[in-house]
């Protein structure tokens, strides 16, 4: 159904970069599975990560989620898949969601680290997929 990325600018996810996506609704009986993506290179310095996301409802209603996720073992091996110095892991956020309100949800995400610049953050993205039934 939808799906975008923020690129992070020199690789470093500084704290007041908030990336936004919009997703615009029309189908509000249809199941979705919601969920970040987060592509990091070797130089990112946690095993975790901790993530303020905002969804703004279209009639102006917010909710705000502090999420921590594993993004490396105790070994330092990467979860996800990956290449070279780039490593990709699928988040999950909320299974089993419908929309109630046809217009656009805003989803904001911003990173809930102790560093003002987070490095080796390539990018930040959002899916929504319909659950087949």
């Amino acid at each position: 159904l939808f799906t975008d990325s923020a690129a992070m600018p020199e690789k470093t996810w500084h704290i007041s970069n908030i990336p936004e996506f919009s997703y615009d609704v029309s189908d509000t009986v249809s199941k979705t599975n919601v969920s970040f993506t987060i592509r990091t290179g070797s130089d990112f310095p946690f095993r975790n990560i901790f993530l303020f996301v905002t969804a703004i409802s279209p009639d102006g209603k917010s909710i705000t989620d502090t999420l921590e996720y594993e993004l490396a073992n105790e070994k330092g091996n990467w979860y996800g898949k990956g290449s070279g110095d780039v490593h990709e892991l699928n988040l999950p956020y909320r299974s089993n969601v419908f929309f109630p309100l046809k217009g656009t949800y805003i989803f904001k995400i911003q990173h809930g680290m102790r560093t003002v610049d987070l490095k080796g953050v390539y990018d930040i993205g959002l899916s929504i997929e319909k659950i087949k039934i």
